[in-house]
Protein backbone atom coordinates (compact mmCIF):
# COMPACT_ATOMS: atom_id res chain seq x y z
CA UNK A 1 0.00 0.00 0.00
CA UNK A 2 2.79 2.43 0.87
CA UNK A 3 4.53 1.62 -2.36
CA UNK A 4 1.43 2.55 -4.33
CA UNK A 5 1.08 5.91 -2.53
CA UNK A 6 4.71 6.81 -3.23
CA UNK A 7 4.32 5.87 -6.90
CA UNK A 8 1.22 8.01 -7.27
CA UNK A 9 2.99 10.91 -5.58
CA UNK A 10 5.91 10.71 -8.03
CA UNK A 11 3.60 10.55 -11.03
CA UNK A 12 1.64 13.57 -9.81
CA UNK A 13 4.87 15.54 -9.28
CA UNK A 14 6.05 14.75 -12.79
CA UNK A 15 2.73 15.78 -14.30
CA UNK A 16 2.79 19.03 -12.35
CA UNK A 17 6.41 19.80 -13.53
CA UNK A 18 5.53 19.24 -17.18
CA UNK A 19 2.50 21.53 -16.88
CA UNK A 20 4.51 24.46 -15.41
CA UNK A 21 7.36 24.38 -18.10
CA UNK A 22 5.17 24.16 -21.30
CA UNK A 23 5.24 27.38 -23.55
CA UNK A 24 2.01 29.18 -24.49
CA UNK A 25 0.71 28.35 -28.02
CA UNK A 26 -0.69 30.77 -30.74
CA UNK A 27 -4.40 30.40 -31.24
CA UNK A 28 -5.20 28.96 -34.71
CA UNK A 29 -6.46 31.27 -37.56
CA UNK A 30 -10.10 31.12 -38.36
CA UNK A 31 -11.75 31.29 -41.81
CA UNK A 32 -12.92 34.79 -41.02
CA UNK A 33 -9.34 35.94 -40.42
CA UNK A 34 -8.15 34.45 -43.73
CA UNK A 35 -10.99 36.04 -45.70
CA UNK A 36 -10.32 39.44 -44.15
CA UNK A 37 -6.58 39.37 -45.04
CA UNK A 38 -7.31 38.23 -48.59
CA UNK A 39 -9.76 41.06 -49.16
CA UNK A 40 -7.22 43.65 -47.94
CA UNK A 41 -4.56 42.28 -50.34
CA UNK A 42 -6.97 42.37 -53.26
CA UNK A 43 -7.88 45.98 -52.47
CA UNK A 44 -4.21 47.06 -52.44
CA UNK A 45 -3.49 45.30 -55.75
CA UNK A 46 -6.57 46.75 -57.45
CA UNK A 47 -5.65 50.28 -56.30
CA UNK A 48 -2.10 49.93 -57.62
CA UNK A 49 -3.31 48.63 -61.01
CA UNK A 50 -5.86 51.43 -61.32
CA UNK A 51 -3.19 54.06 -60.63
CA UNK A 52 -0.87 52.52 -63.23
CA UNK A 53 -3.66 52.35 -65.83
CA UNK A 54 -4.54 55.99 -65.22
CA UNK A 55 -0.88 57.03 -65.85
CA UNK A 56 -0.73 54.96 -69.04
CA UNK A 57 -3.94 56.52 -70.31
CA UNK A 58 -2.49 59.97 -69.64
CA UNK A 59 0.72 59.12 -71.58
CA UNK A 60 -1.30 57.72 -74.49
CA UNK A 61 -3.38 60.89 -74.62
CA UNK A 62 -0.25 63.10 -74.74
CA UNK A 63 1.25 60.93 -77.51
CA UNK A 64 -1.97 61.17 -79.51
CA UNK A 65 -1.84 64.97 -79.26
CA UNK A 66 1.75 65.02 -80.56
CA UNK A 67 0.79 62.75 -83.49
CA UNK A 68 -2.10 65.05 -84.42
CA UNK A 69 0.20 68.08 -84.34
CA UNK A 70 2.75 66.30 -86.53
CA UNK A 71 0.05 65.31 -89.06
CA UNK A 72 -1.09 68.93 -89.20
CA UNK A 73 2.46 70.17 -89.87
CA UNK A 74 3.05 67.55 -92.61
CA UNK A 75 -0.23 68.44 -94.32
CA UNK A 76 0.62 72.13 -94.21
CA UNK A 77 4.09 71.47 -95.68
CA UNK A 78 2.62 69.37 -98.51
CA UNK A 79 -0.02 71.95 -99.38
CA UNK A 80 2.41 74.89 -99.21
CA UNK A 81 3.43 76.27 -102.63
CA UNK A 82 7.08 75.45 -103.32
CA UNK A 83 9.43 78.42 -103.23
CA UNK A 84 11.63 79.29 -106.17
CA UNK A 85 15.25 80.01 -105.33
CA UNK A 86 17.33 81.99 -107.81
CA UNK A 87 21.00 81.04 -107.74
CA UNK A 88 23.12 83.91 -108.91
CA UNK A 89 25.95 82.86 -111.24
CA UNK A 90 29.49 83.67 -110.09
CA UNK A 91 30.63 87.15 -111.02
CA UNK A 92 33.05 87.10 -113.96
CA UNK A 93 36.55 88.38 -113.39
CA UNK A 94 37.04 91.98 -114.38
CA UNK A 95 39.65 92.43 -117.07
CA UNK A 96 40.75 95.49 -118.95
CA UNK A 97 38.73 94.92 -122.11
CA UNK A 98 36.35 97.16 -124.03
CA UNK A 99 32.71 97.51 -123.08
CA UNK A 100 30.93 94.49 -124.47
CA UNK A 101 27.66 94.08 -126.27
CA UNK A 102 25.72 90.87 -126.83
CA UNK A 103 27.56 88.06 -128.59
CA UNK A 104 27.20 88.02 -132.36
CA UNK A 105 27.71 84.51 -133.71
CA UNK A 106 27.09 83.13 -137.19
CA UNK A 107 27.51 79.38 -137.28
CA UNK A 108 30.83 78.56 -135.68
CA UNK A 109 32.31 82.01 -136.48
CA UNK A 110 31.80 85.30 -134.71
CA UNK A 111 30.80 88.50 -136.49
CA UNK A 112 33.03 91.56 -136.73
CA UNK A 113 32.21 95.05 -137.87
CA UNK A 114 34.41 97.13 -140.14
CA UNK A 115 35.85 98.83 -137.03
CA UNK A 116 36.17 97.28 -133.54
CA UNK A 117 37.86 97.99 -130.22
CA UNK A 118 40.61 95.40 -129.77
CA UNK A 119 42.64 94.74 -126.62
CA UNK A 120 46.27 93.59 -127.00
CA UNK A 121 47.46 91.77 -123.90
CA UNK A 122 51.17 92.28 -124.61
CA UNK A 123 50.88 96.09 -124.40
CA UNK A 124 47.87 96.18 -122.01
CA UNK A 125 45.91 98.62 -124.16
CA UNK A 126 42.81 98.89 -126.38
CA UNK A 127 43.03 100.11 -129.95
CA UNK A 128 40.62 101.44 -132.55
CA UNK A 129 41.06 98.70 -135.14
CA UNK A 130 40.31 98.44 -138.83
CA UNK A 131 39.07 94.99 -139.85
CA UNK A 132 40.35 94.81 -143.42
CA UNK A 133 39.49 91.86 -145.66
CA UNK A 134 41.67 93.41 -148.38
CA UNK A 135 44.86 93.05 -146.31
CA UNK A 136 46.50 89.68 -145.83
CA UNK A 137 48.50 90.32 -142.65
CA UNK A 138 47.90 92.33 -139.47
CA UNK A 139 49.99 95.27 -138.28
CA UNK A 140 50.40 97.47 -135.19
CA UNK A 141 51.50 101.09 -135.06
CA UNK A 142 55.00 101.10 -133.49
CA UNK A 143 57.63 103.83 -133.31
CA UNK A 144 61.41 103.81 -132.73
CA UNK A 145 61.72 100.16 -133.76
CA UNK A 146 65.13 98.72 -132.78
CA UNK A 147 66.27 95.15 -133.42
CA UNK A 148 68.69 93.43 -131.00
CA UNK A 149 69.79 89.97 -129.92
CA UNK A 150 69.19 88.35 -126.54
CA UNK A 151 70.94 85.03 -125.89
CA UNK A 152 71.29 84.48 -129.63
CA UNK A 153 67.61 85.15 -130.35
CA UNK A 154 66.33 88.09 -132.34
CA UNK A 155 64.27 90.57 -130.29
CA UNK A 156 62.70 93.92 -131.03
CA UNK A 157 62.27 97.07 -128.92
CA UNK A 158 59.55 99.49 -129.92
CA UNK A 159 57.33 102.31 -128.63
CA UNK A 160 53.53 102.27 -128.63
CA UNK A 161 51.51 105.43 -128.10
CA UNK A 162 49.51 103.98 -125.20
CA UNK A 163 49.46 107.35 -123.40
CA UNK A 164 47.76 109.19 -126.27
CA UNK A 165 48.96 110.72 -129.50
CA UNK A 166 50.23 113.88 -127.78
CA UNK A 167 52.22 112.05 -125.08
CA UNK A 168 55.45 110.00 -125.20
CA UNK A 169 54.86 106.34 -125.89
CA UNK A 170 55.69 103.37 -123.70
CA UNK A 171 58.55 101.07 -124.65
CA UNK A 172 58.03 97.32 -125.06
CA UNK A 173 60.25 94.40 -126.00
CA UNK A 174 59.23 91.17 -127.68
CA UNK A 175 60.78 88.20 -129.39
CA UNK A 176 60.76 88.39 -133.19
CA UNK A 177 58.83 85.47 -134.68
CA UNK A 178 59.94 86.21 -138.23
CA UNK A 179 60.20 89.03 -140.75
CA UNK A 180 57.70 89.84 -143.45
CA UNK A 181 58.05 91.90 -146.62
CA UNK A 182 55.13 94.17 -147.45
CA UNK A 183 54.87 95.45 -150.99
CA UNK A 184 54.71 99.24 -151.18
CA UNK A 185 54.59 101.62 -154.11
CA UNK A 186 56.98 101.05 -156.96
CA UNK A 187 58.97 104.09 -155.88
CA UNK A 188 59.56 102.98 -152.28
CA UNK A 189 60.16 99.24 -152.71
CA UNK A 190 59.33 96.48 -150.23
CA UNK A 191 59.07 97.13 -146.49
CA UNK A 192 60.75 94.51 -144.26
CA UNK A 193 58.99 94.38 -140.90
CA UNK A 194 59.56 92.36 -137.70
CA UNK A 195 56.63 90.18 -136.63
CA UNK A 196 55.62 89.52 -133.00
CA UNK A 197 53.04 87.15 -131.57
CA UNK A 198 50.10 88.77 -129.72
CA UNK A 199 47.01 87.79 -127.73
CA UNK A 200 43.87 89.73 -128.58
CA UNK A 201 40.44 90.18 -127.03
CA UNK A 202 37.39 91.44 -128.92
CA UNK A 203 34.30 91.59 -126.73
CA UNK A 204 34.07 88.17 -125.11
CA UNK A 205 36.27 86.51 -127.71
CA UNK A 206 39.97 85.79 -127.35
CA UNK A 207 42.34 84.96 -130.19
CA UNK A 208 46.03 84.88 -131.06
CA UNK A 209 47.69 86.29 -134.14
CA UNK A 210 50.95 87.66 -135.51
CA UNK A 211 51.39 91.43 -135.83
CA UNK A 212 54.02 93.13 -137.95
CA UNK A 213 55.38 96.36 -136.50
CA UNK A 214 55.39 99.55 -138.58
CA UNK A 215 54.82 103.29 -138.25
CA UNK A 216 51.10 103.85 -138.92
CA UNK A 217 51.00 107.47 -137.74
CA UNK A 218 49.87 108.57 -141.20
CA UNK A 219 46.98 106.08 -141.21
CA UNK A 220 43.57 106.36 -139.63
CA UNK A 221 43.77 103.35 -137.29
CA UNK A 222 46.75 102.22 -135.18
CA UNK A 223 45.85 98.52 -135.52
CA UNK A 224 44.83 96.59 -138.60
CA UNK A 225 43.61 92.98 -138.66
CA UNK A 226 43.82 91.17 -141.98
CA UNK A 227 42.57 87.96 -143.54
CA UNK A 228 45.03 85.67 -141.73
CA UNK A 229 43.53 86.70 -138.41
CA UNK A 230 39.93 86.22 -139.56
CA UNK A 231 40.49 82.89 -141.31
CA UNK A 232 38.28 80.14 -139.84
CA UNK A 233 37.18 82.22 -136.83
CA UNK A 234 35.32 85.36 -138.00
CA UNK A 235 33.43 87.04 -140.79
CA UNK A 236 33.07 90.78 -141.42
CA UNK A 237 29.98 92.89 -141.93
CA UNK A 238 31.33 96.13 -143.40
CA UNK A 239 27.96 97.79 -142.79
CA UNK A 240 28.49 97.69 -139.02
CA UNK A 241 31.04 99.15 -136.62
CA UNK A 242 31.81 98.44 -132.95
CA UNK A 243 29.50 95.45 -132.68
CA UNK A 244 31.05 94.67 -129.28
CA UNK A 245 31.08 98.25 -128.03
CA UNK A 246 33.41 101.20 -128.47
CA UNK A 247 35.95 101.57 -125.69
CA UNK A 248 36.05 105.07 -124.25
CA UNK A 249 39.82 105.06 -123.68
CA UNK A 250 40.91 103.23 -126.81
CA UNK A 251 44.03 104.38 -128.64
CA UNK A 252 43.55 106.14 -131.96
CA UNK A 253 46.04 107.48 -134.47
CA UNK A 254 44.03 110.53 -135.49
CA UNK A 255 41.85 112.77 -133.31
CA UNK A 256 38.19 111.89 -134.02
Amino acid sequence: MLKQVIALSIVAALISGCTTTQKPTTPPLTNADLNSGLQMSQTVIIDAMSSQNAQQLSDIGALSDEIRKLKTQVSAAINEKPKTFIVQPPMPKTIAVPEQCAEAIIGEKFLLGEVESVYIDEVKAKFATRIDTGAESSSLDARNIVLFEREGIQWVRFDVMTNGIDQPGNTFESKVERFVRIKQDADTGDDRRPVIHAHLKIGKYAAETDLNLTDRSHLEYPLLLGRKFMKDIAIVDVGQSYIYGKAKNQITTLVK
